[in-house]
């Protein structure tokens, strides 16, 4: 059975799922940012695709945000007892780097929308619009926008650090690291489910 809190040992429930989510969420957000401003030349559907990067980014803004909570009041497994200080280190700062940006990067997403010259609102899920707060501004627009694209390349380079690290725990080092962030993988040290 798998537990919904996180234990000494094991993330739970809720932590694999908001890491599982928004990790699902950020790949398909990185390929849809790059197809809309790289390949896509209709307009019709270039607007649509932009419409939805920016409903979706929102939802990571939000799921970050409900993340970061969780994270703060259920304290999760520690780092394994035999890094090194510079892997302890580098742990620390890639996850850190990746909330940052996981907030960051959709208020800069928002914000080149907002102060576009377009004035084309955002709609979310074409459900609800966002209410303009700054209007054409054309610095602002420049400084967000080019935050937002250097946001996304520092963010697939963590992104690789964060996959090589866990990948080098499970293939190389042969510790628990990766199999407590999965479902249902259990323990193979204790061979439980917790």
């Amino acid at each position: 059975m798998m537990q919904i809190s996180n234990s000494t040992e094991r993330w739970g429930f809720v932590s694999m799922a908001f890491h599982w989510i928004v990790a699902l969420l950020v790949i398909f957000m990185w390929g849809l940012g790059y197809a809309m401003t790289h390949l896509i030349e209709d307009l019709q559907t270039k607007f649509e695709y932009f419409q939805l990067h920016k409903s979706i980014g929102l939802t990571v803004l939000l799921l970050a945000f409900l993340r970061l909570v969780w994270r703060l009041t259920h304290r999760g497994p520690a780092l394994p007892s035999d890094l090194k200080p510079y892997e302890r280190g580098l742990a620390h700062l890639t996850h850190y780097g990746l909330y940052a940006i996981l907030f960051l990067m959709p208020l800069l997403g928002l914000i080149s929308a907002d102060t576009s010259e377009l004035t084309i609102p955002t709609r979310i899920f074409d459900l609800f619009a966002l209410p303009t707060i700054f209007g054409p501004t054309e610095w602002l627009h420049d400084l967000a926008k080019g935050g937002h694209e250097l946001l996304g390349w520092a963010l697939l380079g963590l992104l690789v650090l964060h996959v090589g690290a866990a990948l080098k725990h499970h293939f190389i080092l042969k510790d628990e690291t990766l199999r407590r962030m999965l479902p249902f993988a259990g323990s193979s040290r204790h061979g439980d489910n917790q």
